[in-house]
């Protein structure tokens, strides 16, 4: 599995989440139950192959850490959101925010990566509008915060 694939899979996981009442570590216990996860192929052929080690803990690092700051995240997406109520934002939108901010700001993924793939998952999901939006939020945010 590439790293792409685990970062649509984390992107996937931190959505369902935010519309939870588990925990991260109970719906990753879940979703990685060995006799689970390969119903998931089902879904979507993102799920054909269980990841290994390193992808795993990337997954369980980036979901949980979702978890942990989703205030702090989705506060940069307000912020950097000119123009747009924080709730006319699809989920999947915020989803995907999300995981690039994380990435951004906790993890050793280079800032241009983690927008780029944001905006690439983004195709698979979105209108091409909301691209836009996502890589214009993103942008804003690596340009008002990290420089």
């Amino acid at each position: 599995m590439k790293r792409t694939t685990a970062r649509e899979i984390a992107m996937h996981f931190s959505f369902e989440n935010a519309h939870s009442d588990s925990t991260a570590d109970e719906l990753l216990e879940r979703r990685f139950d060995p006799e689970y996860y390969p119903s998931l192929a089902q879904e979507a052929e993102i799920y054909a192959e269980f990841p290994d080690t390193n992808q795993r803990e990337y997954i369980d690092h980036v979901v949980k850490g979702i978890a942990e700051h989703g205030y702090e995240l989705d506060t940069y997406i307000e912020k950097y959101s000119k123009g747009w109520r924080f709730e006319r934002i699809s989920r999947t939108a915020l989803a995907i925010m999300r995981l690039a901010m994380y990435e951004i700001l906790y993890t050793d993924v280079p800032d241009a990566v983690a927008v780029n793939e944001a905006v690439e998952i983004a195709k698979k999901y979105e209108e091409a509008e909301a691209v836009s939006f996502i890589n214009g939020i993103l942008g804003s945010f690596v340009r008002g915060e990290k420089e």
